[in-house]
């Protein structure tokens, strides 16, 4: 697969996002098929693997941790921290840093590793300065249990805060064709500053695919059926599918499919950018390797950006709750 350059890493181009196995889309896999699923990511050409402690309440990093530990010079991890559990076993964002240094140990164990290459604040505590959280990574920097820090779903003002602190090599939000905020404010920052952005749900949460389902035909458990529950209502997705035909006939005129399409569409649109593509489906993980070799023209980019975006998408991505609490979204408020 092409390389890119993450910091002071080289990368496969596109990245594997590993939350699905676990969690967020219906029903986790079984832990040999993840591994299955895994080993072949590896063997595919992705050198770049993202997870997180929330993802499956840890499941997700110790599958990492049991069928990849064999391999792991052959990959740059990423993980995330920032969130964490009360007593009464509900999952809060929690940025202080005593709490970053313990979620941490617990991440290195369960990925049965010495050291995180990436280690993300998954999101911004709004009662801890992110100054604070930042400076709480830089000590695990220092204790040589992190390599390099990361942020999620971050506003470029934060992001500026936080790289005076301390270096920061990446910036995670969602970023696709439907979901244009990094494109307001954040990603001129991430220039500016040399930040590497990564992209999650490039395939705008398999919408892209044309696989997708409404929101009457997805389980409770669903990211579509709860935080990103308004593109997906049946009025909205009745009307955003109508973007899907002429969305089709430009991958057959480009001899890809709609995934790839999608995904060779952020390649190309800027040259930095490392997408994260999630699955838990063989024959989809190495569909979406595929988008590497796929090169879009200056014209089918525009057609694209033209077709599907944020004025032509009927519906906010998260609910009015979450997009009023996310960081990134106070670079585009509503």
């Amino acid at each position: 697969m092409q390389q890119r350059k993450l910091g002071p890493f080289t990368v496969s181009a596109i990245g594997l996002g590993c939350m699905n196995v676990s969690m967020g889309y219906g029903p986790r896999i079984d832990d040999a098929d993840a591994g299955k699923l895994f080993n072949a990511a590896l063997d595919q050409g992705y050198t770049f693997l993202d997870t997180a402690s929330l993802y499956g309440l840890g499941h997700n990093e110790s599958l990492i941790g049991t069928y990849l530990s064999a391999r792991r010079d052959e990959y740059v991890l990423a993980s995330k921290c920032g969130f964490s559990r009360t007593e009464e076993g509900k999952t809060v964002m929690d940025g202080r840093p005593e709490v970053l240094q313990q979620t941490c140990e617990d991440s290195l164990r369960r990925l049965n590793t010495e050291v995180i290459d990436l280690y993300y604040l998954h999101r911004i505590d709004p009662k801890v300065p992110v100054e604070d959280s930042v400076g709480g990574l830089a000590q695990l920097v220092a204790q040589g249990k992190i390599k390099t820090i990361g942020l999620s779903e971050i506003s470029a003002d934060s992001l500026r805060r936080a790289h005076a602190v301390h270096p920061v090599t990446a910036v995670q939000s969602e970023y696709s064709l439907w979901t244009r905020t990094p494109e307001r404010k954040v990603l001129a920052a991430c220039a500016e500053l040399g930040v590497t952005f990564v992209p999650f749900s490039p395939l705008a949460r398999q919408f892209l695919t044309g696989k997708s389902p409404d929101v009457s035909a997805v389980l409770e458990d669903d990211i579509r059926a709860t935080i990103a529950r308004p593109r997906f209502e049946p009025e909205n997705f009745a009307q955003n599918q109508k973007l899907l035909l002429p969305f089709g006939e430009i991958a057959a005129r480009n001899g890809c499919s709609m995934a790839q399409l999608a995904l060779a569409w952020l390649l190309a649109r800027d040259g930095s950018l490392i997408p994260i593509p999630g699955t838990k489906h063989m024959d989809w993980m190495i569909e979406n390797a595929g988008a590497a070799e796929v090169s879009l023209d200056a014209a089918t980019v525009a057609e694209l950006d033209a077709l599907i975006n944020e004025d032509t998408v009927a519906g906010y991505r998260y609910t009015d709750a979450l997009m009023k609490s996310t960081d990134s979204e106070k670079d585009w408020p509503r």
